[in-house]
Formats: structure tokens, sequence, C-alpha cells
């Protein structure tokens, strides 16, 4: 269902967005509503939701809420002889002003991205990208235009939609002003690809990897150790080596699998069909994949589903949203990676 707009400091904001994004301080606006694909067996993220795509008005109007949000907050600051800083008496003055505004989550966040200075920005649903090339660039431009503190503009998308993508298309996008993407890329074996219903291939990752690069884009790939289960484990590491070494991506980041109840993953695991790794035997996976990669990517496990820990019974790896620069800490990796298999 489509909200309504209410207000004149409505705007919509989606559930989510990537932990390196700015943490609570990014501001989030809603390019696209959900996820058009939508079909991946592991993934309940938008399951009983209906993509849609946004109208450029639309998108253009959440904006200038946005900003008549801000403009209103520093005139009112100044009236208050704070010289349009927005401090806490100025935040209070602006919620007895308009009463509406303490139960809105969208004030919260921006708040906390001026806090930290509206710097980053994520477009949100599930891939911004399946807008037509013209509609995004307009409205990426808009935003950047409206707000010219921001520093980053990142976003999700699709291999399969950049691989469709002509290379002139993907750089008029980059060059209006969006930096980074974020790809699932879960993994490169073609038949594990196949029977998560991912909707590509392992050449249209590296197709669409590779052609994000050139286009300009700082890319983040995902893969999700353990997805295989004991099944597939092997041909799970050393095809998703080969396609992140065929993309060489600038960050490759860890999201470990875990079934999520009432996806169709989750059935087959329940029925016995999957059998999933202990966290040791997912830590071999990674050996082997860790050991095939040949790339210059940063390698990354800032998520808590990366929660092996070494013989102290600490965390095993950083969880830093820049990881460790391959093949420099590769070494390194595998080291901590050892220690965790004896401390499993």
């Amino acid at each position: 269902m489509i909200p309504e707009k209410a207000g004149k400091y409505d705007f919509e904001v989606g559930m989510y967005r990537p932990p390196s994004e700015g943490g609570s301080f990014s501001l989030l606006l809603r390019f696209t509503r959900n996820c058009p694909w939508n079909k991946c067996t592991f993934c309940g993220m938008y399951k009983h939701e209906k993509f849609s795509l946004r109208t450029v008005e639309e998108i253009k109007g959440d904006i200038d809420s946005i900003a008549g949000l801000i403009n209103d907050m520093q005139s009112l600051s100044r009236e208050l002889g704070h010289d349009k800083q927005i401090d806490r008496d100025t935040i209070i003055a602006m919620i007895e002003k308009e009463p509406q505004l303490n139960t809105s989550q969208g004030f919260g966040m921006v708040l906390n991205w001026l806090s930290s200075g509206g710097k980053t920005v994520f477009l949100q649903d599930g891939n911004s990208l399946m807008m037509a090339s013209d509609k995004l660039v307009d409205v990426i431009a808009y935003l950047r235009s409206t707000f010219p503190s921001l520093e980053r503009c990142t976003t999700y998308a699709r291999s399969k939609t950049l691989s469709r993508k002509s290379l002139e298309e993907l750089t008029g996008i980059r060059k209006a002003g969006l930096d980074r993407l974020h790809v699932g890329l879960e993994t490169g074996d073609d038949a594990l690809l196949k029977k998560i219903r991912k909707g590509v291939s392992g050449e249209e990752h590296i197709d669409g990897g590779r052609k994000a690069i050139k286009a300009g884009f700082q890319l983040s790939e995902y893969w999700m150790p353990g997805l295989g289960g004991k099944e597939d484990w092997e041909n799970h590491a050393r095809n998703t080596a080969r396609v992140l070494n065929g993309i060489n991506p600038h960050y490759i980041r860890s999201r470990p699998f875990s079934p999520w109840p009432g996806t169709p993953i989750h059935d087959e695991y329940e029925k016995g069909t999957l059998t999933l790794l202990s966290p040791g035997e997912v830590l071999i996976e990674l050996k082997l994949l860790i050991e095939t990669l040949d790339v210059t990517s940063k390698v990354c496990f800032d998520h808590a589903g990366n929660g092996w820990v070494n013989r102290y019974g600490q965390l095993l790896f950083t969880q830093s949203y820049e990881g460790y620069k391959f093949p420099e800490e590769k070494p390194r990796v595998l080291e901590l990676i050892e220690e965790g298999i004896e401390s499993q």
C-alpha cells in the first residue's frame, strides 16, 4: 500500500540500508518501493510487499519536504537567537510548533543526519536502478543540488540490472552523483544461484560488476558463507571466489547465511534437504574462498552475523567497514581463520 502524504514535513522512509552507510547518521530517501525481483528463496525482506516505482515528482516532493523542515528549523533557531544552529532548544520549540514531529521516524533521522554534517544519503529500496536512467539522473542531480553538503550517495542494485543497463547509462547515473552500489552476489556458483532463485548467473554477476566499476562506481559485493550447506559448500566457495576475482570489486562483504523463518530455504532446512554447516565448517569454507581470492579488494566482516571468536572469546575479525586490504592483509586473514577453526 502506498502511504498518503499527510503533512508538509512527511516523506517516505523504507526499512533497510547497509550498516556501512552512515549507521543511523545517513539520510534515507525512498526512490522505489520494495524489491522488483522478490523471488530469492533465502530472503524475507520484502516477501509480502509489492514493488512499485515512485515518480520523479514524488521523490522531489520528499526532498523538498526535508529541505523545508531544515529551513524552518534554521529560521526558528534564528528567531531564538541561536544563529541557525539546530540545538536542543530549537528542536523542542519545533516540536511544540509542529507536534506531529514528536512521533515522526523521519524527523529523528533528519536530526541525526544533520548532527553528523549531512554527508551521506542512501537511496532505498531494493534496486533503485530499476528507474528509467534519465529519471534517475534527474532526481539524483536534484538531490545533490538541494543538499550540497552530501559527500556520498549510495544504493542497492542487482547484477542483472547492471548487466542490462548500457555503460553510457551507468556512466550518466554516476556523473549525476550516485557514488556507490551495494550488490547481493550471495554466491558465484551457477547451480546454487539457480537453486536459490537469484535470477542471475555467475557471468552476469561478473558483467554487471565490471560494467559498474568501468562506469566509475565504487562497488560493494555481498556473499553468504554457509549458503550451500554441507551439500554444496565447496562449489559455493570456489565459484564465488572465481566470480569475485572476475569482478575485483572495491569491497567484498561477508553476510553469513542463516535460514529465515517463513522463507522457502527455511522450509528446506526443516525438511532436512539442506544441512547447515557448523561455525567451524563455515570457517573452513571461508578459508577456501580466501585462499582462492586474487583481488585488490577490501574484505569486510562488518555485520553481527560474523560472530566467530578467537581463543580468548573475542571477535575473530574486525567489524570495521573498511575491513582487510587484499592482497596485503590476506595472510593475516588466513591466520585468523586458522585460529578461529581451532577455537570453535
